[in-house]
């Protein structure tokens, strides 16, 4: 109901004065009490001995956790003149708001912050959740989380308007193609008409499986950093007991007539961002997932054009930047949030609402990422080292092929095996007498032929006392207490290669190899 001119002004004003305070505040460690500190100053529209005249109705500016927040922007290297000069400089920009919520949304003239309105328990909840954020933002500063800069309220005429500084996830400098609040499930998960008909409208996870059903691909080392990291984070939200978040997805197409079309505008809008160097550490996409923080050759080489966005193709080839982030993480499964679950379920798949437990809720999401929207796509190129697993999965299917075709036959001829100790004896001794010459492959019946295709027998592999080989002919897959040195059995469309030494054997060789590639 306020004016967002005066909601504007009132934070600018406020935050200024807050944060140049604070610098005369000397540095010292976070202690538990510091996340429980609330400072408070009037501001008149007069002015005062310590606070500037202003052309706004008189408020009071709170700001929550002073000191920590101070720790935090410190951790993502945001200097206290930068954070001033980003949100102080220039007017805010209001964003428009997609979500259901009814905050409001601001972003700074520079791009590197947004400022959002959230409720009383929100604010509430962000306050208890701060000692556990401390350190999961210590043990690792690359996370795709929020990251908070600030909490703040503003007092005005009886109304209490919290907001909270973040970072801002996608950039205006680039034209997002595509944007996609994802959470995973599917009941209600469309776009309302009234959000199509806006000019970037933001789409949800039935829109996502519509337009893109095959998904996103990125090279191997980019897929698991970015699985990786999103299995920490909603680990981490878990154990915070916090569900119904989302991931932000923005998707940037770097089709040839977007880059004539944007490249000067671009290239300056860059250059104005990152005036004097990039201000914020860890904030980028490319940067939260733990990748390369360089541009990969699916992609153009000059990194001011990625603006750290990361590489990707969709099914048809089309190169890609993606920007990211997740977001809403303020909803903890309290018992308003359990009971929209269970009326939900009641009248609908309760696995399909986006309301539901917090352990359940990360399993849910992680796997909708893994399976339909985040794919690997696989190498072209092969290494020596690829192109010998290559070879041994394709002996493999020409050895599958062979043994197939072979079963029927020898499942007619499995009652007469035992009768035919003789032949498979002498087979063997064929096989034995060839480790002479190793580069001579046996002539064998059938059935040797799909054992000989998956092995292949070194020159010392199964030499045995031929005699004992013809006192004790080789048994197939029926006998027990097997005495031969090697045993092949074919059964049911498979090959088993066991070997074992018989005392005598240890007598004429030392080693026994066998080599097998399956």
């Amino acid at each position: 109901q306020t004016a967002s001119s005066a909601i504007k002004g009132a934070i600018q004003l406020g935050i200024g004065y807050t944060v140049g305070n604070l610098t005369s505040k000397p540095d010292r460690d976070v202690l538990m009490q510091d996340f429980y500190v609330v400072e408070s100053v009037f501001l008149p529209s007069e002015g005062s001995n310590l606070t500037p005249a202003h052309h706004y109705p008189d408020f009071r500016f709170k700001t929550y956790a002073p000191l920590a927040f101070r720790y935090f922007r410190e951790l993502f290297g945001i200097k206290p003149d930068d954070y001033l000069y980003s949100i102080c400089s220039e007017p805010l920009i209001e964003l428009s708001n997609p979500g259901a919520s009814g905050s409001l949304f601001f972003v700074t003239s520079d791009d590197e912050f947004i400022i959002k309105t959230v409720q009383h328990k929100e604010a509430e909840f962000l306050q208890k959740l701060l000692p556990g954020y401390y350190m999961n933002l210590n043990q690792n500063p690359r996370t795709l989380l929020p990251k908070f800069y600030g909490l703040y309220c503003v007092q005005s005429g009886g109304i209490n308007i919290r907001i909270v500084v973040m970072n801002n996830v996608l950039p205006r400098a680039l034209k997002m193609d595509l944007t996609y609040d994802l959470k995973g499930s599917t009941y209600k998960r469309r776009a309302s008409r009234k959000e199509r008909e806006k000019s970037n409208p933001t789409f949800k996870d039935l829109d996502f499986l519509q337009d893109i059903h095959e998904g996103l691909y990125f090279d191997s080392e980019t897929h698991s950093a970015l699985m990786k990291t999103l299995q920490r984070d909603c680990r981490v939200l878990e154990s915070f007991k916090i569900m119904d978040y989302s991931l932000l997805l923005g998707i940037h197409m770097l089709n040839s007539d977007m880059k004539e079309k944007e490249g000067e505008g671009l290239q300056s809008a860059a250059d104005t961002k990152r005036h004097g160097g990039q201000k914020v550490l860890y904030s980028t996409a490319m940067e939260s997932i733990q990748g390369p923080g360089k541009s990969g050759d699916s992609v153009s080489t000059e990194t001011t054009n990625t603006m750290g966005g990361i590489p990707a193709k969709n099914h048809k080839g089309e190169k890609l930047l993606l920007f990211m982030g997740i977001i809403d993480i303020l909803q903890s499964y309290r018992l308003m949030k359990k009971l929209e679950h269970s009326w939900k379920a009641l009248v609908y798949d309760g696995d399909t609402v986006s309301v539901h437990r917090p352990s359940f809720y990360a399993d849910r999401f992680l796997k909708f990422m893994s399976t339909r929207v985040f794919k690997k796509v696989q190498a072209l190129k092969s290494s020596p080292s690829k192109k010998r697993c290559n070879s041994i999965t394709a002996l493999k299917a020409a050895s599958q092929e062979v043994v197939c075709a072979v079963s029927q036959e020898w499942k007619d001829q499995k009652r007469g095996i035992l009768a035919e100790r003789q032949s498979y004896a002498s087979l063997d001794e064929e096989v034995l007498g060839s480790h002479h010459r190793p580069d001579l492959v046996p002539s064998t019946p059938s059935l040797f032929e799909a054992a000989s295709l998956a092995t292949t027998i070194s020159s010392s592999s199964l030499d045995v006392d031929e005699h004992y080989q013809r006192d004790r002919p080789m048994l197939y897959s029926s006998s027990k207490g097997l005495p031969s040195s090697s045993t092949f059995t074919l059964e049911d469309s498979a090959i088993y290669l066991t070997s074992e030494q018989s005392t005598l054997e240890m007598e004429n060789d030392n080693a026994s190899v066998l080599d097998v590639y399956l």
